[in-house]
């Protein structure tokens, strides 16, 4: 049944989702893409190539997360929110922005 897994991952629920590990890491992967690309290391993609992704199924998802997250930005930039027909219930947890303080932009030092 997968629909408790859709519904968690909308809910932005990674542990109620019940991912395999494969995916999980895959997940995690595209998490530190949106929320700080440049912490991706080299030793999080071999862990995905030792789970069993191939290159390109990664770098797909860094194309499709890359993607996203434009999407969401220009969205945000503009005010746009998705009609109440698409989302009755509201915008999914896993979509609205983070509460806190914002991110400073660059790398760390």
């Amino acid at each position: 049944m997968y629909w408790p897994v859709a519904e968690a991952l909308r809910n932005g629920d990674l542990d109620a989702a019940r991912l395999d590990a494969p995916h999980r890491l895959l997940m995690d992967f595209v998490e530190t893409i949106t929320m700080h690309a440049y912490r991706v290391t080299d030793e999080q993609v071999q862990g995905l190539r030792q789970s069993g992704w191939t290159d390109e199924q990664i770098a797909e998802a860094a194309y499709d997360a890359a993607l996203f997250n434009l999407f969401v930005r220009l969205a945000d930039t503009f005010g746009i929110e998705p009609p109440g027909m698409y989302e009755p219930d509201g915008i999914p947890a896993a979509a609205r922005p983070h509460p806190g303080p914002p991110q400073q932009v660059g790398r760390e030092g």
